[in-house]
């Protein structure tokens, strides 16, 4: 049985679908205003990984994941840049697609914009205001009543009273009250903005999520996701906007993944400690970045370093090395293997120990050479979005293989052609007895990030470092 944390209880609860057999789950998105950071690769992973369980265990998914296209950080950099927001986050969007292709996480089967949901956002907004949970401001803009919404702090823990005392609450003599957020913001000058019954405007950042997950799948649906940063206000806000709006049940089941941290700081763009994705694939293969964010539970932090990374290499080095000189047959897979993987992602989605099981397989395969556990490891990893790629092309990788324009050859990468000459020169000198000249073309390899294995049988072949 499927068990999962839910935020909201504070709990492990044994995942039932409101409808058997179908799971509704909404992820939310970027803010496309720059590149994706490792931080947003793992919330791509994360949910990437329960998707390929679920439906592993057989569920129909529908996964929706949206795209926050208008806000004020994106009008801020698109004035600064001296460009259009349309090309702004098209660029954007282009690049975030890209960086989810080289990190193998499938798309999702929806994915809305904030942009083109203003319809379904300003119906949302009419509902609150008809329902008394929401009223229009002294300065026109429309705001959400906190104090209507008798819930409001569930899911966070935070208590209103607290809140209302606290430095953080905003003074802005245009709310009833410090707690109260807004839904719709009148337009500036040079601002976008769109008509409704309240002026021309925006809609706030917490109502589009609410509008978006509703009108994709129901006012009730199974799963909501997101980083722990989101938990409070938005996710907040957002239970207070759709219950207010359509009076049921918003989400059974909230999923928030952990921090990305540098030198035990939240990784994040205000603080300005980021790595993009980009960056990061200049020098790791993208499998070795999913590898290296699946190696710890999706609830806790995320410790970035160049030394977790070149760990998770290593263990994917591992894990290829096995699959090596293996046939790999559809067959049926081992009944003992499958059944302490799927315990582990039962258990919460434990990817840490879903791994230690295909670490055992691998040390087994490498005593046995059986195509049973090559053909299990393989089946396994898949689920993880791993081992997907062929052993020999893994070991030979090299940055310019990706479909991503972001990865260049570099200066110093040797091509194969040079490589399999210097491994034949090698082999040359060796027969020659010149031992000296044998371990000078090896260690040269080496410095280029090029390793020679000798193989018991005498044949030598190469993989990339």
């Amino acid at each position: 049985m499927l068990k999962i944390y839910n935020t909201l209880t504070r709990s492990k609860e044994t995942f039932t679908p409101r409808v058997a057999g179908k799971v509704g789950l909404y992820v939310c998105g970027m803010t496309v205003y720059d590149y994706c950071h490792v931080g947003h690769a793992r919330v791509m992973v994360v949910f990437d990984t329960v998707v390929r369980y679920l439906r592993y265990l057989s569920y129909d998914v529908t996964y929706v994941r949206n795209i926050t296209d208008i806000d004020d950080k994106i009008i801020h950099r698109a004035n600064e840049n001296g460009e259009s927001i349309d090309v702004l986050t098209a660029r954007f969007i282009d690049a975030m697609h890209e960086d989810e292709r080289a990190l193998a996480v499938l798309p999702p089967d929806i994915e809305p914009r904030a942009t083109s949901s203003i319809h379904d956002i300003i119906a949302m907004i009419g509902k609150l205001i008809t329902n008394e949970f929401a009223y229009v401001g002294t300065n026109g803009d429309v705001f959400y009543a906190v104090d209507k919404f008798k819930n409001y702090g569930q899911l966070s823990g935070k208590n209103t009273d607290d809140l209302q005392a606290g430095e953080r609450v905003d003074v802005d003599l245009a709310k009833r009250n410090p707690m109260d957020f807004v839904l719709w913001k009148m337009a500036k000058e040079g601002e976008p903005f769109w008509q409704s019954p309240w002026g021309n405007g925006r809609p706030g950042w917490h109502i589009e999520c609410s509008a978006m997950s509703t009108c994709c799948l129901g006012n009730s649906f199974d799963i909501h996701g997101g980083g722990m940063d989101l938990q409070f206000p938005h996710h907040e806000n957002e239970i207070a906007q759709s219950e207010g709006a359509t009076g049921e049940k918003f989400v059974n089941l909230w999923m928030h993944n952990g921090f990305v941290r540098i030198n035990e700081e939240k990784m994040s763009k205000s603080l300005g400690n980021f790595f993009t994705v980009r960056e990061v694939l200049k020098q790791y293969r993208p499998e070795i970045v999913r590898f290296f964010i699946l190696t710890s539970h999706y609830r806790s932090p995320l410790n970035y370093s160049d030394e977790s990374l070149n760990d998770a290499s290593a263990g994917l080095t591992r894990l290829y090395t096995a699959l090596r000189d293996v046939e790999i047959v559809e067959t049926d897979i081992d009944s003992e293997y499958k059944t302490r993987f799927e315990d582990a992602m039962n258990d919460d989605f434990n990817t840490p120990v879903a791994l230690a099981v295909l670490f055992d397989v691998a040390r087994e395969l490498n005593k046995t050479k059986s195509s049973v556990l090559a053909a299990t490891l393989k089946s396994l990893a898949g689920v993880l979005g791993l081992l997907q790629d062929n052993p020999e092309h893994f070991f030979k990788f090299k940055f310019g293989d990706n479909l991503n324009g972001n990865f260049h050859l570099s200066k110093d990468s040797l091509s194969d052609d040079f490589i399999e000459q210097q491994k034949q020169a090698r082999i040359d000198a060796k027969k020659a007895k010149n031992w000296a000249l044998a371990d000078k073309i090896r260690d040269e390899l080496k410095a280029k990030n090029v390793i020679l294995e000798d193989s018991p049988d005498g044949t030598t072949r190469w993989r990339r470092e």
